[in-house]
């Protein structure tokens, strides 16, 4: 049997539509681990950052490795009335990246104290949806917001409960917003295990000794780094079709 083929189209794809050039990315979390990787990458695409912490210390610290053109804020990411006032001091920007947290305490839900849970839900949920309120009238068209999650969510271990609740409820905020702001696109990182700050309170012997056992045990062969995951925002900044996603970025660890 002969099947005709018709002539293939000659596909044309348009770089700048994935370049941030002239553009400014809001970043809180941006001063650290995967949200400063995030922001240089921003960078190195065109972008003008704006980078968001609770500590002064460490927006001092972006900023000088930042360098020139980039603006730090230290903010109480919990803190309602600061996360407004800022948002209105901004004035119009492009995206929102929205990774700010600490190191979240693991255990049993019947070793933690709800009032320590709380502060964990405060900063990670109750904080990302005081950022996208306020954050939202001043977005451009053509905007959006990438907000964090994690694979907790997905392939909680035991001692998460608290780590499975907040990624949860991340994914379906991102959904939800994602109807209700539409046209704005919002879309979600859902990260495995980085290497990154967050994890500096653990000796180092032993914070080594656990990259090294969970990365053999992944298809790649190894834990990720922030720059791996900061180039997953970047995509959901510039691909203009991707609304309501989460994007799981964590070396196969769902599959094994």
């Amino acid at each position: 049997m002969i099947v005709a083929v018709s002539p293939q189209r000659d596909i044309h794809v348009n770089t700048a539509a994935y370049s941030l050039k002239q553009q400014r990315v809001v970043l809180l979390g941006g001063t650290s681990g995967i949200g400063l990787a995030t922001a240089r990458a921003a960078q190195h695409a065109g972008a003008r950052v704006v980078v968001v912490s609770s500590r002064r210390e460490r927006v001092e610290q972006a900023l000088a490795l930042l360098g020139e053109g980039a603006e730090g804020h230290a903010l109480d990411a919990a803190d309602e009335t600061a996360v407004e006032s800022m948002f209105k001091q901004l004035g119009p920007f492009d995206h929102l990246v929205y990774s700010a947290g600490e190191s979240l305490q693991l255990g049993a839900l019947a070793e933690t104290p709800l009032s320590t849970a709380r502060k964990f839900f405060d900063v990670r949920l109750f904080g990302a949806m005081a950022a996208v309120k306020y954050a939202t009238p001043q977005l451009r068209p053509g905007g959006s917001i990438v907000l964090t999650g994690g694979i907790a969510a997905v392939r909680p271990k035991k001692g998460w409960t608290v780590a499975a609740t907040i990624c949860g409820g991340m994914e379906s905020l991102t959904r939800a917003l994602a109807v209700e702001l539409a046209p704005l696109r919002v879309n979600l990182v859902s990260p495995g295990l980085v290497r990154t700050p967050m994890w500096e309170g653990m000796p180092e012997a032993e914070r080594e000794a656990t990259y090294a056992s969970y990365g053999a045990a992944l298809p790649v062969g190894r834990v990720g780094d922030a720059e791996d995951v900061a180039q997953t925002y970047l995509h959901l900044m510039t691909n203009r079709y991707a609304t309501g996603q989460v994007v799981v970025v964590d070396g196969g660890s769902v599959l094994v």
